[in-house]
């Protein structure tokens, strides 16, 4: 890997078994469905289809105690999707943790980073 310069990332996903799991995807996709107000908006936002994105609710909803999106079906009013309260908790609690890592493993990604070639010198 050639160092580009730019701050080292992590990209955290946290897998609670098989088929429970969040990650920075789901996440966006959350946070598109609380800015737009649809679930079809939220995925064209993010470059996905309707049906991936519903698959991606449909898992969310599934993975906790209660659902983290509640959607109206269309018609001629439309639509709309809105995050619940706990949905708007677990995406809370998921930057959070997010901001977290991040502080907690700068020092580390900075030493790692020095370790990578420099991206001026051909490999």
């Amino acid at each position: 890997m050639i160092n580009t310069g730019e701050p080292p990332r992590l990209h955290i996903r946290i897998i609670f078994g098989p088929n429970a799991m969040i990650g920075p995807g789901k996440a966006a996709l959350l946070y598109q469905i609380m800015q737009k107000g649809s679930i079809s908006a939220a995925g064209r936002a993010m470059g996905m289809s309707y049906k991936r994105a519903w698959m991606l609710i449909e898992n969310l909803n599934a993975m906790f105690r209660e659902p983290l999106v509640e959607s109206n079906r269309g018609g001629p009013g439309g639509g709309g999707a809105l995050l619940t309260p706990i949905g708007k908790e677990v995406l809370r609690l998921y930057r959070q943790l997010q901001n977290d890592a991040a502080q907690s493993s700068a020092p580390s990604l900075e030493a790692l980073s020095l370790l990578l070639k420099d991206r001026n010198i051909p490999e």
